[in-house]
């Protein structure tokens, strides 16, 4: 394994694997859980449904959904890590949610086991930092201007490091997925692609501005790291999100020369890049235009932001609209009201061209890097029964492995 030596650190070239959808519900990678709802979020779950029968459904989901078996599994395809998405209620502190620590206890154990090791990454905000559905709230974002719900995740983080920070498994903590940047705001179109349930509740909704982020980066690195406060060792790492706009990160914590600033140890960038957003951003969606896209975007961005961070891309993944045989438009499904294809334009050959080729270029590119976690490791939504999902398939790293889109990991 290549390791990055980066100003104050040293770690493996990281292969991993999200597991999404497990302790952070997502309506579309698994339907069946929302029936009987008109739920679109988690947020609004528990209040279409009996108290008893959301319990029991979230508890089975949970039990059922991760167990030690995907550990083996995971490993068995030559990944070494996994990023585990928890929510802002993991400690079981904000009703009607249900805690979620006793499976996250779990997970520490069968990664030990198994060699693989997690990064914890605080996927959603008591009314959102994002307002995507994957937020916990569709079509909110205002967490950053409640200053009580601000000081409630430093919070979350300092007991979460606390809890693990001496875990072997360990390899860090990420302080908050996604925040919704003044970058990424218009081309996100939250409010129109997740209408708010609650126009009310909604009001004030809008993007996080980058000082403010930086800020926050900063007072939550010093809580993660303060021997009074989180305690977190420094050979574990503090992963921050770029906020979709990963330029904006050259200039943060650095001292005089210009190189990481000495009260800051082993901090990592975490940067989302999708190729259904790719074409959002002009990207042709052709196989040439994908190959193009990551080679001559991607990977120079990976390798010159390596510079100043050690950098992993968080989430990716082989999904992109050839495959769907549709405009995605941006990875919208049946769900948001998209029409998918009703037949495969693609023969199995194609398809298995297709991929293969965008999972080599994209792994070529992370590679400028210090590594990677697919989105997602499974999800259960049925591609094959289902109209409309043709394409989705390619979510689901375990599908990806079948049908020999994606390299088994040496």
């Amino acid at each position: 394994m290549n390791a990055y030596k980066g100003v104050h650190m040293e770690i493996d070239y990281i292969k991993g694997v999200n597991l999404g959808n497990w302790l952070v519900l997502e309506k579309w990678m698994n339907p069946a859980l929302f029936d009987g709802t008109t739920a679109d979020d988690e947020y609004y779950l528990p209040t279409q449904l009996d108290p008893a029968v959301y319990e029991a459904r979230i508890r089975t989901h949970r039990a059922e959904y991760i167990n030690e078996r995907d550990f083996a599994t995971i490993k068995s395809w030559g990944l070494n890590s996994v990023r585990i998405p928890v929510p802002y209620f993991i400690f079981g502190d904000r009703a009607p949610f249900i805690g979620c620590i006793d499976e996250l206890d779990k997970a520490f154990n069968w990664a030990e086991k198994y060699g693989l090791t997690i990064l914890i990454d605080l996927h959603t905000a008591p009314m959102s930092q994002n307002g995507f559905d994957n937020g916990g709230i569709s079509g909110v974002c205002k967490w950053a201007q409640l200053p009580d719900e601000v000081e409630f995740v430093l919070s979350v983080l300092e007991r979460l490091a606390r809890r693990y920070g001496h875990r072997r498994a360990l390899m860090g903590i990420e302080i908050i997925n996604e925040p919704n940047t003044t970058t990424c705001w218009p081309m996100a179109n939250v409010t129109e692609r997740y209408k708010a349930v609650d126009p009310e509740l909604a009001e004030g909704t809008g993007p996080i501005a980058f000082d403010w982020l930086k800020n926050f980066y900063i007072t939550a690195y010093h809580r993660l790291r303060d021997a009074d406060k989180g305690a977190l060792p420094a050979d574990k790492a503090v992963v921050f999100h770029d906020g979709f706009d990963i330029e904006q990160w050259k200039d943060f914590m650095r001292g005089p020369d210009g190189k990481l600033a000495p009260e800051f140890k082993n901090v990592v960038l975490d940067t989302h890049q999708y190729l259904m957003t790719a074409e959002t951003m002009g990207c042709p969606q052709t196989a040439e235009g994908y190959d193009d896209f990551v080679r001559n975007t991607y990977a120079p961005m990976i390798a010159e932001m390596s510079e100043y961070f050690p950098v992993i891309v968080g989430e990716w993944c082989l999904f992109n609209s050839v495959g769907c045989g549709v405009d995605t438009h941006g990875g919208q499904s049946v769900l948001n009201g998209e029409e998918g294809a009703q037949v495969e334009t693609l023969t199995a050959e194609q398809k298995r061209s297709l991929y293969q080729g965008v999972a080599e270029s994209q792994l070529a590119a992370w590679s400028k890097g210090s590594g990677f976690y697919y989105w997602n490791y499974k999800l259960l939504t049925d591609t094959v029964n289902t109209p409309g999902w043709i394409g989705w398939d390619a979510w689901d790293l375990g599908r990806c492995i079948a049908q020999d889109w994606f390299p088994v990991q040496k």
